[in-house]
């Protein structure tokens, strides 16, 4: 693969990757109430998920699945439940008072799990989402012929994972810029409610999608 179509490859990703969509909504929802390294966990997880649908599409699997209605249909309904799940989780968890004063051991406790938790947010976020393995399997004969080795296309989904990775990172900067006022319990609160609402209706929007 030469040089020039990983630059194209990497053009198209970008302009994907900055569009408004659950990866952003959810590093937006991380940083504030999680700090910045849950929402480096966060983009952790997309990075395994990206090398998931990767594999699968290098290997037909995803071909497979979005060729078959019913399978289709059913990994289809899984992802938009999770962001909805997601959703209604972050919209219950607004309406529960933190308690004010807690022992360092829960609190470095805490911060562990939700560390890890963040890491599983992103990475179901992407992995449940058939919108990725369509993207690859559009992609990677746009960019790769049939002759070249699977190589080729790890550096397509290499070069996908650097874009979100650069986005994101800078994204977490410009968010921890700002923590004075995202600390605030009233901006949490109204981010809370956003984010449920939004995802939500991600997670709608990814239940009407049809298998063209």
């Amino acid at each position: 693969m030469d040089i020039d179509n990983i630059l194209a490859f990497i053009a198209v990703t970008t302009l994907l990757v900055i569009s408004p969509g659950p990866n952003g909504l959810l590093i937006t929802k991380t940083v504030p109430i999680l700090g910045r390294k849950a929402g480096f966990a966060n983009i952790a997880g997309f990075v395994a998920a990206f090398y998931i649908h990767g594999t699968l599409s290098i290997f037909g699997i995803s071909l497979l699945l979005i060729q078959s209605a019913q399978a289709f249909f059913i990994f289809k309904l899984v992802g938009a439940a999770y962001l909805i799940l997601v959703g209604v989780k972050t919209l219950i968890n607004n309406f529960k008072s933190e308690p004010v004063n807690q022992p360092s051991v829960v609190h470095d406790r805490k911060k562990t799990v939700s560390f890890y938790g963040s890491f599983i947010e992103g990475f179901l976020t992407n992995v449940l989402n058939p919108k990725v393995s369509m993207f690859y399997l559009a992609a990677f004969p746009q960019f790769i012929s049939v002759d070249q080795s699977p190589v080729s296309a790890y550096l397509l989904v290499a070069s996908h994972a650097l874009v979100n990775v650069v986005w994101f990172s800078l994204m977490i900067v410009m968010l921890s810029k700002v923590k004075s006022i995202s600390n605030t319990a009233r901006f949490k609160k109204w981010l809370n409610s956003v984010t449920g609402v939004v995802f939500i209706g991600f997670g709608a929007k990814l239940a009407l999608l049809k298998n063209n």
